[in-house]
């Protein structure tokens, strides 16, 4: 991985056979990062997405291996417990472009992934919420 920053923007290449959703975790970590909105693009041989079951509150995650476009990662950072916290969400393409979305767990790259990280000065915290099943913003 390697970015440039501009201020409060920062652009960042995440290379062949890195993880997105841990680099950037740890990037904010490192970074200190607490607060922003995260966009980009690229390709994976490897993603892991899950949708939340609102009933069971719970996810389910399916797996997808081969040549996929990244079409769409958004998402954002905020804080629990102190730490950099990533909530991510990605649409990918496979070659008949068929699409598929949900929660990003996992996305290994296979050829280059661009990523904008948009930073916010603040902090918005999270909290587990019992009725929803989810860590929600605390305000």
């Amino acid at each position: 991985m390697e970015f440039k920053r501009f201020g409060n923007k920062v652009i960042m290449r995440i290379d062949k056979g890195e993880e997105v959703v841990g680099t950037i975790e740890k990037f904010c970590k490192d970074q200190k990062i607490a607060l922003g909105s995260i966009s980009g693009l690229g390709a994976a041989g490897r993603v892991k997405i899950g949708l939340f079951d609102v009933l069971e509150k719970k996810y389910y995650s399916k797996v997808f291996e081969g040549d996929y476009e990244i079409t769409n990662i958004t998402g954002n950072i905020s804080t629990m417990n102190g730490e950099a916290y990533i909530h991510l969400h990605a649409t990918i393409s496979d070659h008949d472009m068929h699409a598929y979305g949900g929660h990003l767990n996992e996305a290994v790259i296979c050829a280059t992934c661009e990523v904008v990280i948009d930073i916010i000065d603040g902090i918005v915290d999270r909290e587990f919420n019992d009725d929803v099943g989810l860590n929600l913003y605390k305000f």
